[in-house]
Parts: structure tokens; C-alpha cells; sequence
């Protein structure tokens, strides 16, 4: 079987396919308090925020397959490191079409998150996860990913 190849390119303000795929961040059991509507509209009006200014240090790459279809994309983020101060590469978005899950693009936007944070001389590559996207979860821990820091919440009534 070959592995398919696909093309990783810096997304454009015209880029909709990403917006089109908020919905797969919260396709899983969400921690308590946290309601599906306000995490899409929190994602969706960051994603549009950094499409359309495109800030320093944020940059979103889309990944389109042998025939140019787009099946997936990775926003990252230039961070400084609480304890030591030097610099990190950070996921704060990843997602793939439903059709393209499993097909191994994942796979590819974060090994072209690693390839770029080694090439802007960053000390880690660091990634957010719900603990209920266990799909999610499997990804990174099969690209290497391990538990660095553990946040948690408590809601005030």
C-alpha cells in the first residue's frame, strides 16, 4: 500500500474549508460546563480573527491531497515558555475532513509542525486536547507527543 502524499501550503483569507471544519473540534463528550455552541463560536471567531490579520506568530497551514482537494489544516503559534522563556512552536488547531480521517493527514500536518518548529529554532512543539477526544489523543500520542502539563478547571457558580 502507498502512502499518500499531500501538499502543505500557508492558508489564504479565502481558505472557508477551515471554518467548515470547526464542528469536528467538539464531535466528543466535552468537559463539564462547557457547552458545544460556545466553543464553536469561540474557535470559529479566533480562526476568522487570525485568517483575516494575520497576526505575527500565528500562522495556519491547509493540506490538500494528490488530486487538490483540501483535507485538513494546522494552525500554529510562535509561544514563549513560562519557565525558561524560549521559544515553542504551538498547536492551537488541528483538524482533517471526516472523509480524510484515517488516511494519515494528520499524521502530516504534525510532522509539518515539527519540521517547522525545528526550522524556527523552537524548543517544543506543544498541543492542547480535550480529555474526552480520545481519537485526538491517540493521534499525538502516536506521533511521539507526551503529558507536559495537566490543566483543570473548576466552574464558579
Amino acid at each position: 500500500m502507498s502512502e499518500t502524499t499531500y501538499l502543505i501550503r500557508l492558508a489564504e483569507d479565502d481558505d472557508d474549508f477551515i471554518l467548515g471544519l470547526i464542528p469536528r473540534f467538539v464531535d466528543f463528550p466535552l468537559p463539564n460546563g462547557r457547552r458545544r455552541n460556545e466553543c464553536i463560536e469561540g474557535i470559529r471567531a479566533d480562526l476568522v480573527r487570525h485568517l483575516d490579520e494575520q497576526p505575527p506568530n500565528s500562522f495556519i497551514f491547509v493540506a490538500e491531497d494528490e488530486d487538490g482537494e483540501t483535507v485538513g489544516f494546522i494552525h500554529l503559534q510562535k509561544t514563549q515558555d513560562f519557565f525558561n522563556h524560549r521559544t515553542n512552536c504551538h498547536v492551537s488547531d488541528l483538524a482533517v475532513s471526516e472523509e480524510a480521517e484515517g488516511t494519515g493527514v494528520g499524521k502530516a500536518l504534525l510532522d509539518h509542525a515539527y519540521a517547522w518548529a525545528r526550522e524556527h529554532k523552537c524548543q517544543y512543539v506543544t498541543i492542547a486536547v480535550f480529555p474526552g477526544n480520545e481519537r485526538a489523543r491517540r493521534t499525538y500520542e502516536s506521533a511521539g507527543y507526551d503529558l507536559d502539563l495537566c490543566r483543570m478547571a473548576k466552574a464558579v457558580k
